[in-house]
């Protein structure tokens, strides 16, 4: 009796391309998707420079040390700012003290925004005889804002960060000053 044979013969059965089977396309997928990844990261990294580099610390430095100074100035006049904002009206108003007595000499309200330089605000502010000011601004950001006051010739300064809108108010007040030693 004859054996028969079960092995196809490979004229049975056509070799297809491997661009139609589905598994080297799997196997690529996860490939394809980290150099598509790397591209826009790439991209995004050189369209938006690091806003955070300074370019000379030294000057930086020099810098810091002056901001001291007016901070001891601020002290030794005992300088309080509050303000609030309302943002139905758009307004930034508050007051500002030395000593307890109105300030009436026009000061600078800088609110620099935490990771976009572009759209920190430098505000003007002139307060009354009874040390009050109300400042336009057309939209606060709610974010995390640095705020430095300094009077008009930079001569003191107050700083402090606010939270927007968690914190409705906000108050600076310069450290006490401290007694000289004996």
């Amino acid at each position: 009796m004859p054996i028969a044979s079960t092995v196809a013969s490979p004229a049975a059965a056509p070799v297809r391309p491997w661009y139609s089977h589905r598994w080297p396309w799997l196997l690529m997928i996860g490939p394809v998707f980290v150099l598509v990844g790397g591209g826009v990261a790439g991209s995004l990294a050189l369209s938006r420079p690091d806003a955070m580099v300074v370019d000379d610390y030294y000057k930086q430095g020099k810098a810091i040390n002056q901001d001291l100074r007016r901070d001891r100035a601020a002290t030794a006049l005992a300088i309080a700012f509050e303000a609030s904002y309302d943002a139905g009206a758009g307004v930034l108003s508050g007051a500002v003290t030395s000593g307890g007595a109105p300030l009436q000499a026009p000061l600078h309200i800088y609110l620099a925004h935490p990771t976009q330089p572009g759209k920190d605000l430098q505000l003007l502010a002139r307060p009354g005889s009874d040390g009050r000011f109300a400042v336009p601004v057309a939209k606060l950001e709610a974010t995390h804002w640095q705020v430095v006051v300094e009077g008009a010739r930079r001569e003191w300064r107050v700083a402090r960060s606010w939270s927007w809108p968690r914190e409705s108010a906000l108050a600076i007040h310069a450290d006490a000053p401290t007694a000289p030693a004996p």
